[in-house]
């Protein structure tokens, strides 16, 4: 995968990163766990979320310039993690601004740090 180059955030930071998680996980440790690890199965979509960490949000062609993938192909792997709650966007005119939610992200390092817990 290619390296990440932050270069700041988008313009619309604030609203599109202020407010917290838009997506409902279910209440069940291993049902959330398998559903974040199933939306962070593949390359591309782990690249996606240091991408986006490392520039704190970024909208959606940029990530799709630093991809070796077809825009549309990149478009289905950031629908992919919305739908997962670990990322979210917002429009700014006719682009999507893309942020990480670090609260899903902490919840992720959570449930997995659970797993060594006795049953």
């Amino acid at each position: 995968m290619p390296t990440a180059t932050p270069s700041g955030p988008c313009p619309t930071i604030e609203s599109c990163c202020s407010d917290g998680p838009h997506v409902m996980l279910p209440s069940d440790p291993d049902e959330r766990l398998s559903r974040l690890c199933r939306a962070l199965g593949h390359p591309a979509r782990v690249f996606i979320i240091r991408y986006l960490l490392a520039r704190e949000s970024c909208m959606a062609g940029e990530i799709a310039e630093v991809l070796p993938l077809a825009p549309s192909t990149v478009s289905q792997h950031l629908k992919r993690l919305k739908e997962a709650g670990l990322i979210h966007g917002e429009v700014d005119g006719p682009r999507r601004c893309y942020c990480v939610e670090n609260a899903v992200l902490d919840q992720v390092r959570t449930l997995i740090e659970g797993l060594s817990e006795p049953i």
